[in-house]
């Protein structure tokens, strides 16, 4: 919804009180300093730790140990939720673990790594990503954590170490008081272009809590950004974001379920509707864009049809007449 993803996590960190934050990167870290910078404008104190090369799940933790205090909160970066932090730090406290893990129900575990609990909450075993033979259990790690800073102290350093195949097996093995808390808040790992779409479609839907919204309110769902030009005679639907700069030309169709980048152009006759587009894209006359991504910069021939699952790469460009897929 033209928000840094990160936003989402830094203002649900900020809303159940936690301030402090340390991103551990390694990819991109210049432009991820350029969008998110300190952390205020979402109410947290955000400093940054690189990793010289990847150090896996584990290591990226470990790589951040001199920045935090007793108590440590770990988000995976690619999670949107709106889960009750408060509650799990409470959870975690009243059971004086160790270590905590948030858990998630989902309909098909065989793609996420199943968590098998007994009295209590406590951790009993751990099976990755398993064959549909091997389901016995319908709670996945949903990629939040509650851990002792002690406990870091475990993590090998000089090489990458995976928190979920290495570390957490080992507090296992050694019987410490580990458990996993249970909510049914909304969760998604947006690690898939489907997903990512879901993600976005969830939030225009209000299916997820959060104290963000794109800039431009006008009701029934619909965010016009400043500098954007809605003609008279052009169709917007909510829920729908159209980015600053935009331009809707008259005849035009944009939404429901649409999110426009900055700067984008949907010529005269052309529709839009279940669709993410990044930046600068331009959809020509005629066109019919429906329940695809297409990325920045992305010019869209006259008539041409681009359908559903589609996900064209920044800088493509489509034919006049053309469909796709």
């Amino acid at each position: 919804m033209n928000i840094p993803f990160l936003a989402y996590q830094l203002a649900l960190l900020a809303r159940h009180g936690v301030h402090d934050v340390v991103l551990s990167c390694s990819y991109m870290v210049d432009a991820v300093r350029a969008a998110m910078g300190n952390g205020g404008a979402w109410g947290v104190r955000l400093s940054y730790v690189v990793e010289a090369e990847p150090l896996g799940t584990a290591g990226g933790v470990r790589n951040a140990v001199e920045q935090v205090g007793d108590l440590v909160l770990v988000l995976n970066g690619d999670i949107l939720t709106d889960a009750d932090l408060r509650a799990m730090l409470a959870f975690h406290a009243e059971r004086r673990a160790l270590a905590s893990i948030y858990l998630t129900r989902v309909p098909d575990p065989t793609a996420y790594g199943l968590v098998e609990l007994g009295e209590r909450g406590a951790i009993q075993r751990f099976i990755e990503k398993p064959d549909p033979s091997q389901v016995t259990t319908d709670t996945v790690n949903a990629g939040v954590y509650v851990l002792a800073r002690a406990l870091l102290e475990r993590i090998p350093t000089g090489r990458a170490v995976s928190i979920e195949r290495e570390f957490f097996p080992g507090l296992l093995a050694d019987r410490l008081p580990f458990f996993g808390w249970v909510s049914g808040a909304y969760w998604l790992d947006i690690g898939s272009p489907a997903k990512y779409r879901q993600g976005q479609l969830d939030l225009l839907a209000g299916r997820v809590s959060t104290a963000l919204a794109p800039a431009g309110a006008q009701g029934d769902g619909r965010f016009v950004a400043e500098r954007a030009a809605v003609d008279a005679g052009a169709r917007l639907t909510g829920p729908a974001v159209v980015g600053a700069g935009c331009r809707l030309a008259a005849g035009s169709r944009v939404g429901p379920s649409t999110v426009l980048g900055p700067d984008c152009e949907v010529r005269a006759s052309a529709a839009v509707e279940g669709a993410v587009l990044w930046e600068r894209v331009d959809v020509g006359e005629g066109a019919a864009l429906r329940d695809c991504i297409v990325g920045a910069g992305v010019r869209v021939g006259a008539g041409a049809r681009i359908g559903p699952g589609a996900v064209l790469e920044g800088g493509t460009v489509v034919p006049a007449g053309a469909t796709l897929p």
